[in-house]
């Protein structure tokens, strides 16, 4: 019976997959151990709201070791590369004017692409990819290279902290966490015997060597989802790569890294979601029908057979809703959220599918990848 299919799902779920619900592990603090030379590189493209926040808090770094921050202006027209030179931070900070974007390339791999080629990141020891709307905690680059001095890694990305104020946010956000920890257990990312890779974009170290290896960005300069494809990548050629959570502990008020972007409507998540949702279906219909009849077992079928059902069917839909709640807590709890949230999964979980069927849409009716004034259909 297909209830007890759903409670199976959901028993292997937390079970035997990579233990992704426990939403770790976390980056914490760390003291490098020599003076490793870091490079930030920074894309942004109309992003004058965040970047002050962004490249103060990079400038402010208490790293004892050589550190540059590149910024790449990628042709805004809101004043970005103005509001960052405002900020005075001296000779840290380097302001990139981007070139014209060549066909064949999504803007922001493009401006990656720049900033790598600039003298102080083609000479460091490591590269930290960043994302113009993320602010970090002084100690956040000392403790990323802490962590991939430790550990012998050539990978080190982390998932800052989401904006979660809006009711938007406070409703959507949370899930996006756990649905991305589900397709990328993190236990499996580290584990040099699996083949999954990911990583986040708002945080990314690589050892420039290991980043050269894999011929920079050039590989994936259409990607949309270009963080996990680098990943991919780096693993790929034999690198080790960790993944992991910001640190919620509180150091001058912020978390260790921080995204600032605001979703402040549930069509702004929408919108995020749909950018991109199908280019991680490798836009197949196959997969994506796979995916609309996973969720549904998944999230569907247990509460509907929880309420219509009758004896066992509606035990077993009652114990896979439980499992499902009891899975979604610790993301909660990381987001400060309360733990009736989790009974609401569900009703998430269509809201992100539909999402992700507009994504589809969208990528059919050539306005797929829509970012910045940018389309890429055929990402």
């Amino acid at each position: 019976m297909i209830s007890a299919v759903a409670l199976a799902a959901w028993v292997y779920l937390i079970g035997f997959h990579g233990g992704f619900w426990r939403s770790l592990p976390v980056l914490e603090a760390g003291t490098p151990s020599g003076d490793a030379s870091v490079a930030v590189v920074v894309p942004a493209r109309n992003e004058a709201e965040n970047i002050r926040q962004s490249i103060g808090s990079l400038a402010a770094q208490e790293y004892a070791g050589p550190l540059r921050i590149i910024l790449v202006d990628d042709n805004s027209t809101d004043g970005t590369a103005e509001a960052a030179a405002s900020l005075g931070a001296g000779e840290r900070v380097e302001i990139v004017k981007g070139a014209t974007l060549p066909a064949g390339w999504s803007g922001k791999m493009w401006a990656v692409h720049q900033g790598l080629a600039h003298e102080a990141a083609r000479t460091s020891d490591y590269v930290l990819l960043t994302d113009a709307d993320v602010a970090h905690a002084p100690d956040h680059v000392a403790a990323l290279v802490a962590k991939a001095e430790k550990d012998g890694l050539d990978l080190v990305s982390e998932m800052v902290r989401l904006h979660c104020v809006t009711a938007a946010e406070r409703s959507l956000i949370p899930a996006f966490v756990f649905f991305f920890q589900m397709l990328y257990p993190f236990a499996w990312v580290a584990d040099v015997r699996k083949r999954t890779a990911g990583a986040a974009g708002g945080t990314m170290l690589l050892r420039r060597a290991a980043l050269d290896g894999v011929g920079g960005v050039e590989r994936i300069r259409l990607r949309l989802i270009d963080d996990c494809a680098l990943a991919k990548e780096i693993k790929r050629n034999g690198g080790r790569i960790w993944l992991g959570h910001s640190d919620v502990c509180r150091v001058d008020g912020v978390a260790r890294a921080e995204s600032t972007r605001v979703y402040a409507r549930a069509r702004d998540v929408w919108h995020m979601i749909a950018r991109t949702a199908y280019e991680q279906l490798h836009r197949s219909l196959l997969l994506l029908l796979g995916c609309v009849a996973g969720m549904a077992l998944l999230y569907c079928v247990p509460p509907l057979m929880a309420v219509f059902a009758q004896g066992v069917p509606r035990v077993l839909g009652v114990a896979a809703w439980l499992l499902m709640a009891i899975s979604f807590q610790p993301t909660l709890q990381r987001y400060d959220r309360l733990a009736l949230w989790g009974v609401a999964l569900p009703g998430i979980a269509v809201f992100y599918v539909c999402a992700t069927v507009d994504s589809a849409v969208r990528h059919y009716s050539g306005r797929g990848g829509g970012w910045k004034d940018r389309v890429y259909s055929e990402g």
